[in-house]
């Protein structure tokens, strides 16, 4: 654990204030559910809470199904980082925070197509990503959970001819929708 030297006293109704930088650090917004630890020492942890994250394995499964039947780089991210990843860019993207823009195009709650064929401008998905040239397609799906964004179901692509159309939206917009509904 890391201290960061700011105190803060609890109300008369057991409230505490969390500090706006460590608020903006942790991307933790108004609204946003915590996760709330305790133990034996004393120690509270607040941690933001992820539906997505808590599907953990069953998402894990889903990428790799889209993967290998679609053959495109299969991801879902909550939030704020990468959930489950498969295809080649799993190092690369597992774990990491998602980039702002993503993070933009998740809170619009419309589907993204990004064909670099057509001369579409392709989004970086991680943050720090300044080169997202090395993909060629995207398709960015919001998982709309009872009118909540939870976070996003990818489809990615480097291969050179490649064009996302109808088959890739709809797998990914079907994909999101079935999330969404295994986290009522």
């Amino acid at each position: 654990m890391k201290a960061t030297g700011i105190v803060r006293r609890i109300d008369d109704l057991g409230r505490v204030v969390i500090p706006k930088e460590i608020r903006r650090t942790m991307r933790i917004r108004e609204g946003d559910p915590l996760e709330i630890f305790t133990d034996k020492d004393g120690v509270v942890i607040l941690k933001k809470y992820s539906p997505i994250y808590e599907l953990g394995s069953f998402a894990q499964d889903y990428t790799e199904a889209l993967n290998r039947n679609l053959k495109h780089i299969a991801c879902i991210c909550d939030k704020d980082t990468f959930v489950a990843v498969s295809g080649t860019v799993k190092k690369e993207f597992m774990e990491k925070r998602i980039s702002p823009e993503l993070e933009e195009i998740i809170h619009e709650k419309d589907t993204v197509v990004v064909n670099s064929s057509e001369d579409g401008e392709l989004y970086p998905l991680v943050e720090g990503e300044d080169t997202p040239s090395k993909y060629t397609a995207q398709v960015i799906a919001p998982i709309n959970n009872m009118g909540d964004v939870v976070g996003a179901v990818i489809l990615l692509s480097r291969e050179p001819d490649v064009v996302m159309g109808d088959t890739e939206i709809k797998v990914a917009e079907t994909t999101a929708s079935f999330l969404a509904r295994q986290l009522e």
